[in-house]
């Protein structure tokens, strides 16, 4: 992750230490203007959810969530 500004600590631990294997292996960039989440889950739940976890800490920031749901093909 970039750190200018960073995640709040709560939010990268939730990717970091989740449950839910799948939003462990996330990849979350961010700089100024946008926070970027890129990765696979299984669900359209899984997407949601890591945005939705993000949107916390954007400020004047925007999401851009280029998660790509595979169901079945992701552990």
């Amino acid at each position: 992750m970039n750190a200018c500004p960073s995640l709040a600590p709560d939010l990268a631990d939730f990717f970091l230490h989740s449950p839910i294997g799948q939003l462990r292996r996330l990849v979350v960039i961010e700089n100024e203007t946008e926070v970027l989440i890129t990765g696979q889950v299984s669900s359209y739940y899984h997407k949601q959810l890591a945005q939705e976890h993000l949107r916390r800490s954007l400020g004047q920031r925007i999401i851009v969530n280029h998660v790509e749901v595979c169901p079945g093909d992701i552990g």
